[in-house]
C-alpha cells in the first residue's frame, strides 16, 4: 500500500485519471485540517475532491483484525442516494487495500445491520440528517464519536433552505463540541447564493472552493407541430407523446423527468400503450414506490440495460448513472437550479457534455423553455436562505439531547447559539423552549405526556420515561406530509407483495371496487384496514391517478425575469431562437388584441362576460405571490366600494372576477403599493385558517401530536383533530406560546412568500400601467380564465368547455 500522502494520486494514476486543480486544492487543504464549501458543475468530480481527500488525511494502518473506527460522516438528503453513495465510496477503498468499512445509516437500514452498527460503527458512515440525530440520541453517543475526524454534507443545496438543514446545523454544533478540530465539507452544484451557504454550514469561517465550472450544457426544446394560440395550462403534454417516443428511439438510454409523480403515472403508461415492445425496457421511478423497485430501476439504468426511465425528482440528486445520454424534461423545470441539476444527471462524467430538451405541454412554455435558456447562459441560479428561529425543530432537538446521557442546559445553550439559525436566540425564548419541554408550557402542565424532560439533581436533564423516549424516538425528524398508506396486493392468506405509498387523501376518496394507476399498473382497491391499502390487478381500461402533494412548483424570481426578457424583445420584434419563432403566431394575437408585457409596464386587462366583469393583471410574480396581490388588490378596493371577488392565479398573473362593474382604472395601480403591507396581506387572507393548517406541521416536529406507533400509525383525521384542539388552546390561553407566531411566520415567508411580495410591489411601483378593454380573451387571459373554472367544473365538462371556447375564439382571430 502506498504511504498516505499518495492515496489520491495513486488511485488516480491506477486509473489513468489526472486530478483537476480544484480536487488537489481540496485534498490539500483537508490535510491541513482545514473546512470549507466545493461548488461544481455535476460530473466534475467533487465525491472523489472530499473523498480521497479523507483517505489522504487520516486512513492509516490499523492493527488487528477490525477496521479502523468512524472517521467519516458522510450527510446525504435523501435515503435514496445512500448506498449508491456508499458503493462509490468503496471502490477506492477496495483498490487500494485500506483497512476501512464503509456502512449505510437510514430508514432503510435492516435491523441486523442496526445491531451491527450498535456494536461498532463502521470506519466511515453514509447517513440523513435523521438518522444522524437518531444516533446523536444514544447513551454512549460521545464515546460512538470518539475518533471522528471529518463530515461531508453532500447536495448541501437540498437542505440549507429548510428544517432538515436546521436540524442538520444542531448536530453539526453537538458533534463541534466534541470534536473541535472536525473537519467539515458541503458540497454543491447549483447554488446563487454561495456566501450565505459557507456561513450557514461553517458559522466559524471556511474555505470556499469553485470547482471546474467549463462543463458544456446543452438546452434545447423539443417543438410542437401545431401552436395553440390560446394556451392552457394543467394538461400533461401528452400531445406530444409521438416526438417524445421518437427522441426516446434515437438514444440509446435516457431520463425523462416529470414536475409530478401522477405525470409521471400517466406518460409512463402512454409510452408503454405507443411502445409495447419497449416493455422490460423502461420503467417508472418516484419517491412512493416500494424500496425493492427503485433499487432494480437504478441498478438497471448504471448496468444501460434500460431505454429510458420516467422520473421525478426522486432521480434530481447524486446518483451517478453514467451510460444515460440525454434528460428530457416533461413541462416547464420552474426553476433554472433544478433544470441545471436535472440536466446533469445525462454525461455525468468530467469532459462529457449534458443535453436536456425541454417539452412544452403548453404553448406558453415555450417562451419559458427560451427564458431558461438564456438565464442559465447568464448563471442566475436561484438563492437559497437558511430558516431562522425554528422553535419546533428547537423543541425537537432539545428532548433528542435529553435522551441518553442527557444535557446541561448552560452547555446546550451555547451549542445552540452556535449555529447560524440560532445565533440570535433570546433568554426568553430559550427559557420558553426548556419550559415547553420540560411540563408543556403554561397551558399543559397537567398532562404527563407533555412532561418529557426533567431536571435531575445532578444539573442533568433527561428524558422522564422510556415510553416517552420511544415515542419520541419515533418522530425524530421534520419531514411532515399527508399520512402515507402502504399499497400491497391482496392475498386471502394476508398482505401480498409491497408495491409502495400512497397518501391517505388520495385514497379516502375511492371506495372498494374503484380503479387506480400505480407504478404503471391499473389496480383495483380491495379493502383499507390498518394503514394499509389491498389491490388487485384490473383489466379496466381507466383508472384514478394517484395524486401527491407539493405538485405545484412556483416559478422562480430569476426564471420569470427571464421570460419577461423575452416578451419584451417580442413586443419591439425581436424573436430570437426557435422557440420564439415557434411562438410568434400566439404572441403576435396577444399584441393584437391587447398588448405584450414589457419589463416597463404591467399589463392589465378588462372583459365583461356573463360570468361577470374580469380583471387580469400579469405581474409575473409566481403563483403564490401573485395570490398574495390578488386578494391584497381585492381586499384594498373592498374598502372603498362593496366588493365581492372571486380569484384565479397563475405562474403569470391573476385574476378577479367581480358580480358588478369595477372601476379598475381608478384604482391601479395605487392599491398595489407596500404601505401597510403585513396588516393588509393578513387581513386580506383566511391568515387563520392558514395558520392552523401550518401549526399542524409545527405541532408533529415540536412532538406535541405523536403520529402512532409503526404498525397502528394515526390517520391524517386524527392528527389534524388533536392539532388544532392544540391551536385553540394556546390561541385561547397561551397567545404568547412562540408555535403559534411561528405558524404565522411561516404562512408570511413560505406560502404568501411575504418578501418576494414586498421585493414585486417595489417593482411595480416603476411600471407604467398598461391597461386594455378587450372584446374577448386574449391569449394570456384565457389561460386565467380556465384556471377559473377547474374549480366548478369536472374534467369531463371543463374538456367540452374548453374546446368550444378555443373554436370561438380560433374563429374570431381567424377574420381579416
Amino acid at each position: 500500500m502506498p504511504t498516505s500522502p499518495d492515496l489520491a494520486n495513486a488511485w488516480f494514476s491506477s486509473r489513468l485519471w489526472k486530478p483537476f486543480a480544484f480536487q488537489r486544492t481540496v485534498w490539500a487543504a483537508i490535510e491541513r485540517g482545514e473546512s470549507g464549501l466545493l461548488h461544481a458543475s455535476t460530473g466534475s468530480g467533487k465525491t472523489y475532491a472530499v473523498w480521497l481527500g479523507a483517505l489522504r488525511a487520516f486512513a492509516r494502518p490499523v492493527s488487528g483484525r477490525h477496521p479502523a473506527p468512524l472517521q467519516v460522516l458522510w450527510i446525504t438528503p435523501m435515503r435514496a442516494l445512500a448506498s449508491d453513495t456508499a458503493r462509490a465510496l468503496q471502490a477506492p477503498v477496495d483498490e487500494l487495500g485500506l483497512p476501512w468499512s464503509i456502512g449505510v445509516r437510514s430508514g432503510d437500514t435492516s435491523s441486523a445491520e442496526r445491531a451491527r452498527q450498535t456494536r461498532r460503527l463502521p470506519s466511515a458512515l453514509v447517513t440523513t440528517p435523521e438518522s444522524l440525530t437518531l444516533l446523536l440520541t444514544r447513551e454512549h453517543a460521545e464515546r460512538d464519536f470518539a475518533e471522528l475526524r471529518m463530515i461531508v454534507v453532500d447536495e448541501w443545496h437540498e437542505l440549507l433552505g429548510n428544517k432538515r438543514g436546521v436540524q442538520l446545523q444542531l448536530a453539526l454544533a453537538r458533534l463541534r463540541r466534541w470534536q473541535p478540530q472536525l473537519v467539515v465539507w458541503g458540497l454543491s452544484a447549483t447554488l446563487g447564493n454561495l456566501p450565505h451557504a459557507l456561513e450557514v454550514l461553517l458559522p466559524g469561517g471556511g474555505r470556499l472552493v469553485q470547482g471546474r465550472q467549463d462543463k458544456r450544457i446543452q438546452v434545447d426544446t423539443l417543438l410542437p407541430d401545431e401552436i395553440e394560440r390560446f394556451p392552457w395550462a394543467g394538461h400533461m403534454g401528452l400531445k406530444m407523446l409521438t416526438k417524445v417516443s421518437a427522441e426516446l428511439e434515437a438514444s440509446a438510454s435516457s431520463l425523462v423527468f416529470t414536475n409530478t409523480r401522477a405525470q409521471a403515472e400517466l406518460w409512463y403508461q402512454a409510452l408503454l400503450d405507443a411502445r409495447p415492445d419497449w416493455a422490460g425496457l423502461i420503467a417508472l421511478h418516484h419517491a412512493s414506490l416500494a424500496r425493492h423497485t427503485r433499487d432494480w430501476v437504478e441498478r438497471s439504468l448504471k448496468q444501460g440495460t434500460l431505454k429510458a426511465v420516467i422520473c421525478t425528482s426522486s432521480l434530481d440528486l447524486g446518483v451517478d448513472f453514467l451510460p444515460v445520454e440525454r434528460v428530457l424534461q416533461i413541462g416547464s423545470a420552474k426553476g433554472i437550479a433544478r433544470l441545471l441539476q436535472r440536466a446533469g444527471r445525462s454525461g455525468h462524467a468530467p469532459g462529457r457534455t449534458s443535453r436536456i430538451t425541454l417539452v412544452p405541454t403548453h404553448s406558453l412554455e415555450l417562451v419559458e423553455a427560451a427564458a431558461a435558456r438564456q438565464a442559465l447562459a447568464a448563471g442566475h441560479i436561484e438563492a437559497r436562505r437558511s430558516p431562522r428561529l425554528s422553535m419546533d425543530v428547537l423543541v425537537q432537538h432539545v428532548v433528542s439531547m435529553a435522551l441518553g446521557s442527557g444535557f446541561r442546559p448552560e452547555q446546550l445553550l451555547e451549542e445552540v447559539r452556535s449555529t447560524w439559525a440560532f445565533q440570535d436566540l433570546q433568554d426568553a425564548q430559550w427559557q420558553w423552549a426548556l419550559a415547553f419541554v420540560r411540563h408543556g408550557g403554561s397551558s399543559l402542565t397537567a398532562y404527563p405526556d407533555y412532561q418529557r424532560v426533567e431536571a435531575h439533581p445532578d444539573g442533568l436533564w433527561r428524558v422522564a420515561s422510556e415510553r416517552l423516549a420511544r415515542r419520541h424516538r419515533l418522530g425524530i425528524g421534520t419531514i411532515v406530509s399527508d399520512a402515507s398508506l402502504q399499497l400491497k396486493y391482496w392475498s386471502k392468506g394476508g398482505g401480498g407483495k409491497s408495491l409502495g405509498s400512497v397518501e391517505e387523501s388520495f385514497i379516502a376518496r375511492l371506495k372498494p371496487g374503484d380503479t387506480l394507476l400505480f407504478g404503471g399498473r391499473i389496480l383495483e382497491l380491495v379493502r383499507v384496514e390498518n394503514m394499509t391499502a389491498y389491490v388487485r390487478r384490473s383489466t379496466a381500461r381507466k383508472a384514478a391517478v394517484a395524486r401527491w402533494n407539493g405538485g405545484r412548483m412556483p416559478l422562480s424570481s430569476e426564471l420569470a425575469d427571464a421570460l419577461v426578457e423575452r416578451l419584451d424583445a417580442a413586443a419591439h420584434g425581436h424573436y430570437e431562437g426557435p422557440e420564439m419563432r415557434a411562438v410568434r403566431p400566439l404572441l403576435a394575437l396577444q399584441a393584437s388584441w391587447s398588448a405584450l408585457p414589457t419589463q416597463r409596464t404591467l399589463l392589465a386587462e378588462t372583459l365583461h362576460t356573463r360570468q361577470g366583469w374580469h380583471l387580469f393583471v400579469y405581474p409575473f410574480a409566481g403563483r403564490m405571490a401573485n395570490l398574495g396581490l390578488a386578494n391584497l388588490l381585492a381586499w384594498r378596493v373592498s374598502r372603498q366600494q362593496p366588493l365581492s371577488v372571486s380569484i384565479a392565479v397563475n405562474d403569470y398573473g391573476f385574476e378577479l372576477l367581480a358580480a358588478s362593474a369595477v372601476d379598475w382604472a381608478a384604482y391601479l395601480p395605487a392599491a398595489l403599493t407596500v404601505d401597510d403591507l403585513l396588516e393588509d396581506v393578513l387581513a386580506s387572507l383566511n391568515a387563520g385558517e392558514m395558520a392552523l393548517r401550518r401549526f399542524r406541521e409545527i405541532a408533529q416536529i415540536a412532538g406535541l401530536v405523536f403520529g402512532g406507533y409503526p404498525a397502528a400509525q394515526k390517520s391524517t383525521r386524527q392528527i389534524q383533530a388533536s392539532s388544532g384542539l392544540f391551536y385553540e388552546v394556546f390561541r385561547k390561553h397561551d397567545a404568547d406560546n412562540l408555535l403559534l407566531g411561528q405558524a404565522r411566520d411561516e404562512v408570511l415567508m413560505e406560502e404568501l412568500e411575504i418578501e418576494r411580495l414586498s421585493h414585486q410591489l417595489q417593482k411595480l411601483a416603476g411600471l407604467s400601467l398598461d391597461l386594455h378593454a378587450l372584446q374577448r380573451p386574449s391569449p394570456l387571459a384565457f389561460a386565467l380564465l380556465i384556471e377559473g373554472m377547474r374549480e366548478t367544473l369536472s374534467t369531463e365538462k371543463l374538456a367540452d368547455r374548453i374546446a368550444r371556447m378555443v373554436a370561438d375564439l380560433e374563429k374570431a382571430a381567424s377574420r381579416p
